[in-house]
C-alpha cells in the first residue's frame, strides 16, 4: 500500500495548493508526534492544511482528533505563523523537500517538509537559520539539523531530465543477473516507480523485463524505446507545473466470505496518483475531481478500512472453522468406511483360506504346548520358511506378547472369484497382512472381523446423524458469527468521539455536563480552553486533585444536586479514592478562576489562582457507579427529551430523598465480590465521617447581638432516641428551642431498623441548613394571636439524648444570625428567583421584630442539598458576567442538544447508533437501565469492567440491539474513567460470576 509522495506526486500538488498564497494562518495544531494541521483563513474561507513528515501533505475537509495539550514544537510554530500570511509555497529543486514562507523580508519564516527516508519539518528565519527541527540529527559528517544550523540548501537535487543513450547503457551495464528493467532504472531516476511503469508500457516495454535476456530486454534493440519512454516522463513532469490534476484512488479487491445478500467482495484503497496510469487501467479505481481531494480521501478513510479489513478477517477465521468442521466430519466418515472395507476383507481372506489358517495357528499352539522359547519359535518358523513350507511361509510376524500371529493371506479363488462375484459385491482381495488370535479358530476369527464391519458401520451411521446436526449447529453459530461482524463494523464506523470523551465525563441528574482533567496537564488545558463565563469551577480540598468543570455557560445556575455530583466526583478523582477517606470540594464562579499569580510567585503546571469566596459543599460518600449511555438516532432524541431536567430548588427535597431512598432500596439487593466490612469498621467510618462533619460545618461570621441570640430558635436535624426506646424502631426528633420563652417543642417519627441497614454508607446523612425564606416584607404590627399547637407537635421535656444534641447544637450555631444565614441559602435558590443585593439583604435582615424572625425561622426545612460554608473573603459578582453569559446562549443550547443526544434510558422502539461508556456518581446513574455500583476496593478497573459488561449483557430486559452495541464498545474505552481500584457491586453478582 503506498502511504507517502513521490516527485510526481510533489509536483502536482505544490502547483495544485498555489491557490493557499494569500491566506493568513490562524492556528497551528498537532494530531500526533509526525502530523501537524495548519488552519488558514481569508475574509469568509477556511482551508485547513496538513503536514505529515516523510509521508504527505494537503488540504483536509475531515475533522482530524487533536492533541489535547499541543507540543512544544506546535508551540514554536504558532509563535512565529501565526497570523502570518503565507507568500509561497515550492519544492527545492526537484527533490521530496516542501517549504512555505510566512510573511516576508526580515519577518519572514521558513517551514520545511522533508517527504523522504524517516522524514523532518525543520522551521527556520528569513535567513535559513533554524528556530525548531522536529527531528534533530546528522547527516553525514558535516550535514546537522538542529537548531542555529543553516539548513542546507544545496544538497537538494535540481535536475530529472531523461538520460541520454550513453548514460543508459552505463546504468544497463550496472545492472546484476536477473534484475528487472524497473529495479535497474528506479534507483537512477527521479521520475518514480509509478510513472516508470507508465511510460514503458506506453512504449511497448514492461518494467518486469529482465535485463539482457532474450526473452526480456536487450540493449542493442530496445534501446530506442526506452529513450523514448523516459523523454515521455520528462515531458509529463514538466506540464504538471502547470496544471491542476486530477485525482485516482486505485482499489484492489478482497474476497469476503459473506451472508446471503451481502457483497462477497471488498474494495479496498491501495494507491493515489494524478493520472490514471496505464498499469491500473484494468483495476478498479475511484476519479475524483483533484488530486488534492483524492489524498485527503484515501488517507480519511484509512481508520475505516482497518475495520473493514478486521471485519473480513474475522469473517474468514469463522468460515474457516466451519469449513474445519466439514472436514473433520469427512474425515471421520471416511475413515469408517475404510476400515469397514479393510475388516470385510480380511474376514474374507480368512474364510477362504480357512485350512491354511488352521494349521498356522495349531503350529504355534502346538510349539508354545512343548515350552519352546519365542525366540526358538521364531527360528524354527524362519528355518521352515527357508526350507519352502507352504505353511510357515505364510507367518510373517509373531505377537505373542497378545497371544496373536500376523499372516500373509492371498485369495485362493482370485479366477473364479472375478467371474462368479456381481459387480456391486465384489472385493478387491490382494494380499494382505492379516492378525490371527491364537485363542480362536479360523472361523472364530473371521467372525470377529465381520463384527467389528458391522460396528463400524453403525458408528458411521451415528456419527453422519450426529455430523449433520453439528454442522447445522456450526453453520448456524457461523451465520450468527458474521452478522454480529457486520453489526460491530457497522457500530465502529458510526460512532462519533465526542470531545468530551478525552476527560472524565458524565451528565449531571439535572442535564448539566461536567468534565475533569486526568493529570495537570489536562488540568491546565481544560481552564484554558473551556472554562467560560457561566460555568463554575470545582476542586476537592486537597492538592493534586482533577480540576472539574460544570459547563453552565449560557444556563441557569446549576442546582445544588449537580454541585454535590461534581463535588463527588472533584473527590473521587484525587488520591481520596485510594485512601478510602471523606473529604470537602468547594466550587466558585469562572471569573474567579485566574492562571495569574502574585507578584513573586509562580504557578505550576495545573494550577491556578482562586480569588474571592470558595463555597463549600459537605463531603458525600465515595460511590460512584458505571453505566452505558447510547446515541439516539434524531428522531427518537424527543422522546426523551425531559429525562434529565433541572429542578426546582423547593422540589430538591423531595427529589433527593427519593434518590436517597432509591439508592438505599437498591443497596439492599446488592451483593459485591469482595468481603463486606465488619460492624466495627462501619462505626468507625461513621465516627469518622461524623467528625469530619463537624470540622466541615464550621461557619465564621460576625458575632450576632446578644438580643438576636436570645430569642434565636434552633433547628435540630434528626437525632437518635435514648436507650429508653424500642428495639423495634428508632425514634427521630425534631426539636425545636425558644430561648425567649423557654419552650420545646419536638416532632417525632419512628423508623424501623430495617430502613437502617448498618451495612450500607447510605443511610448515613449530614445535618443541613435551614433554608432560607425569602425577603420579609414590611407589615403592620398586629396583635399576636394565641398560636394553635400542631397536631404533629407537643410539648415535652427533653430526654436524656436529646439535651445532648441540644448542647452542641448551640455550640455550633451560636454566632450565626439570619443574616449569614440568608447569605449561604441564597446561594443555593434557583437562578429565576429574583437575586437580592446583599444591602438589601442587611436591611432585611435588621429590620424584622424577635417575632418575625422567629415566624421566618419556623418556616424553614431541612436541606439535604450541599452546605455553602463560609470562605475567606467575599467579592461581589462582576455585572459584566450576565453580559457573557447571554452571548453564550448559543452555545449552551448546542451543548444541550449534544447532550440530548444519549440517553441511558433506552426505550424498545428506539433505534440506537453507538454506546458510550460512562462513570459517574451514583447518584446520577439511578435512572440509568444498566448501572454497577463502583466503590474503593482491591479489584483492577480491567477485570472490574469485563464483570459489569458480562453483568449487563446478561440483563434479560437487554434487546439485542443494546447487546451488540455493548459488544461493539472497544475494552481500551470502558475502564479508561474508573477512578482506581474499585468494589464492584451489582445484583446477584456472584451468579453471573459463576
Amino acid at each position: 500500500m503506498k502511504t507517502r509522495f513521490n516527485t510526481y506526486d510533489i509536483i502536482c500538488m505544490v502547483a495544485e495548493l498555489q491557490r493557499l498564497v494569500g491566506m493568513r494562518v490562524n492556528q497551528v495544531y498537532d494530531i500526533d508526534n509526525k502530523i501537524y494541521v495548519i488552519r488558514f483563513q481569508r475574509s469568509e474561507e477556511k482551508v485547513v492544511l496538513l503536514l505529515e513528515s516523510g509521508n504527505r501533505f494537503h488540504t483536509t475537509q475531515f475533522e482530524w482528533p487533536k492533541n489535547v495539550a499541543p507540543s512544544g514544537f506546535t508551540m514554536k510554530l504558532r509563535k512565529h505563523l501565526k497570523n502570518k500570511r503565507l507568500e509561497s509555497i515550492s519544492q527545492l529543486g526537484v527533490d521530496r523537500i516542501v517549504a512555505l514562507q510566512f510573511g516576508s523580508g526580515e519577518a519572514a519564516y521558513h517551514v520545511v517538509l522533508e517527504l523522504y527516508d524517516r522524514g523532518n519539518i525543520v522551521l527556520t528565519d528569513y535567513e535559513w537559520t533554524i528556530l525548531n527541527v522536529l527531528r534533530p540529527h546528522v547527516e553525514g559528517d558535516k550535514i546537522r539539523f538542529a537548531v542555529k544550523e543553516k539548513y542546507p540548501l544545496d544538497r537538494a537535487k535540481t535536475d530529472y531530465s531523461a538520460p541520454n543513450e550513453e548514460v543508459l547503457k552505463e546504468i544497463l551495464s550496472k545492472s546484476k543477473p536477473g534484475d528487472n528493467l524497473k529495479k535497474t532504472l528506479n534507483p537512477n531516476l527521479e521520475f518514480g516507480a509509478a510513472v516508470i511503469d507508465h511510460v514503458l508500457l506506453e512504449n511497448g516495454l514492461t518494467g518486469n523485463m529482465k535485463v539482457n535476456k532474450e526473452q526480456g530486454f536487450l540493449v542493442d534493440r530496445d534501446l530506442d524505446k526506452l529513450v523514448k519512454a523516459l523523454k515521455q516522463a520528462e515531458h509529463m513532469l514538466d506540464s504538471a507545473k502547470n496544471t491542476v490534476a486530477k485525482g485516482y484512488i486505485i482499489q484492489r479487491r478482497e474476497e469476503r466470505p459473506a451472508a446471503e445478500g451481502e457483497a462477497k467482495f471488498l474494495l479496498t484503497n491501495q494507491e493515489f496518483h494524478p493520472v490514471l496510469f496505464a498499469q491500473y487501467t484494468n483495476q478498479p479505481f475511484v476519479e475524483l475531481e483533484t488530486f488534492d481531494r483524492a489524498v485527503d480521501e484515501f488517507f480519511s478513510a484509512l481508520e475505516g478500512q482497518k475495520i473493514d479489513m478486521k471485519t473480513v478477517q474475522m469473517e474468514r477465521e469463522a468460515m474457516k472453522k466451519l469449513q474445519n468442521v466439514r472436514k473433520d466430519h469427512d474425515k471421520r466418515v471416511t475413515e469408517l468406511s475404510r476400515v469397514q472395507q479393510d475388516d470385510r476383507k480380511k474376514a474374507e481372506l480368512i474364510s477362504r483360506n480357512e485350512t491354511l489358517v488352521e494349521h498356522a495357528r495349531m503350529a504355534i499352539q502346538t510349539a508354545l504346548a512343548n515350552q519352546m522359547s519365542w525366540d526358538n519359535i521364531g527360528l524354527l518358523i524362519k528355518t521352515a520358511q527357508d526350507n519352502k513350507d507352504p505353511i510357515a511361509s505364510v507367518i510373517k510376524q509373531l505377537k505373542l506378547n497378545t497371544n496373536h500371529i500376523t499372516l500373509l493371506l492371498s485369495d485362493p479363488y482370485d479366477d473364479q472369484s472375478d467371474d462368479d462375484e456381481d459387480d456391486d459385491d465384489k472385493l478387491d482381495l490382494k494380499p494382505m497382512l492379516v492378525d490371527i488370535d491364537l485363542s480362536l479358530t479360523a472361523f472364530a476369527n473371521a467372525r470377529r472381523y465381520y463384527d467389528q464391519k458391522r460396528n463400524a458401520a453403525k458408528k458411521q451411521q451415528k456419527t453422519i446423524e450426529s455430523a449433520d446436526k453439528a454442522l447445522k449447529s456450526a453453520e448456524r453459530k457461523t451465520k450468527q458469527t458474521l452478522k454480529e461482524v457486520q453489526t460491530i463494523s457497522s457500530i465502529s464506523k458510526a460512532r462519533k468521539t465526542y470531545w468530551f470523551e478525552k476527560f472524565y465525563w458524565f451528565i449531571s441528574s439535572d442535564n448539566y455536563l461536567v468534565i475533569a482533567g486526568r493529570d495537570q496537564q489536562q488540568n491546565e488545558v481544560l481552564v484554558k480552553r473551556h472554562l467560560r463565563a457561566g460555568d463554575l469551577y470545582v476542586h476537592a480540598d486537597l492538592s493534586g486533585a482533577s480540576s472539574v468543570l460544570v459547563k453552565a455557560a449560557g444556563r441557569a445556575q446549576p442546582p445544588p444536586r449537580t454541585l454535590a455530583e461534581a463535588g463527588q466526583a472533584a473527590v473521587g478523582y484525587s488520591v481520596a479514592w485510594e485512601a478510602k477517606v471523606l473529604t470537602r470540594a468547594w466550587w466558585v464562579q469562572a471569573h474567579q478562576v485566574s492562571k495569574s499569580a502574585p507578584t513573586g510567585e509562580y504557578l505550576t503546571t495545573g494550577s491556578f489562582m482562586i480569588r474571592g469566596k470558595k463555597n463549600y459543599l459537605l463531603p458525600d460518600h465515595l460511590q460512584f457507579g458505571f453505566s452505558f449511555m447510547f446515541r439516539l438516532e434524531d428522531s427518537c432524541i424527543e422522546r426523551h427529551r425531559d429525562e434529565r431536567r433541572a429542578v426546582a430548588p423547593e422540589d430538591a427535597s423531595d427529589v433527593i430523598s427519593d434518590v436517597t431512598s432509591a439508592q438505599d432500596q437498591d443497596e439492599e439487593i446488592l451483593v459485591s465480590d469482595d468481603d463486606e466490612p465488619s460492624d466495627t469498621e462501619d462505626s468507625k467510618k461513621i465516627n469518622r465521617l461524623e467528625s469530619i462533619t463537624e470540622e466541615t460545618t464550621q461557619i465564621k461570621i460576625e458575632d450576632a447581638p446578644e438580643s438576636e441570640k436570645e430569642s434565636r430558635e434552633e433547628t435540630v436535624g434528626e437525632a437518635e432516641s435514648s436507650d429508653d426506646d424500642s428495639d423495634s424502631g428508632v425514634l427521630h426528633t425534631h426539636i425545636k428551642v425558644d430561648h425567649g420563652t423557654g419552650e420545646v417543642f419536638t416532632e417525632s417519627k419512628t423508623r424501623t431498623i430495617s430502613e437502617m441497614s448498618d451495612t450500607s454508607e447510605d443511610k448515613f446523612t449530614f445535618p443541613a441548613l435551614p433554608k432560607m425564606t425569602k425577603k420579609p416584607q414590611k407589615r403592620e404590627k398586629k396583635v399576636p394571636e394565641p398560636k394553635e399547637p400542631k397536631k404533629e407537635e407537643k410539648k415535652e421535656t427533653l430526654k436524656r439524648g436529646q439535651r445532648g444534641k441540644l448542647k452542641k447544637i448551640q455550640k455550633k450555631y451560636k454566632n450565626q444570625d439570619d443574616e449569614d444565614r440568608a447569605v449561604m441559602m441564597d446561594m443555593l435558590q434557583s437562578s429565576k428567583e429574583s437575586k437580592e443585593s446583599k444591602k438589601a439583604q442587611k436591611k432585611a435582615a435588621a429590620k424584622p421584630s424577635k417575632s418575625k424572625a422567629g415566624q421566618a425561622r419556623a418556616q424553614r426545612i431541612p436541606q439535604p442539598a450541599p452546605l455553602l460554608l463560609e470562605a475567606d473573603s467575599e467579592e461581589e459578582i462582576d455585572p459584566e458576567i450576565e453580559q457573557v453569559e447571554g452571548a453564550d446562549a448559543a452555545g449552551a443550547d448546542t451543548d444541550v442538544e449534544l447532550l440530548a443526544q444519549l440517553t441511558g434510558c433506552p426505550c424498545a422502539e428506539d433505534e440506537l447508533l453507538f454506546a458510550v461508556p460512562v462513570v459517574a456518581p451514583y447518584s446520577a446513574l439511578v435512572n440509568y437501565k444498566y448501572k454497577v455500583k463502583l466503590t474503593p476496593g482491591t479489584s483492577k478497573r480491567g477485570k472490574a469492567a469485563k464483570t459489569a459488561v458480562q453483568v449487563f449483557l446478561r440483563d434479560k430486559c437487554g434487546s439485542a440491539r443494546e447487546r451488540d452495541l455493548l459488544k461493539a464498545v472497544k475494552e481500551e474505552n470502558i475502564a479508561r474513567n474508573f477512578p482506581g481500584k474499585v468494589k464492584l457491586s451489582a445484583p446477584q453478582l456472584h451468579k453471573h460470576k459463576k
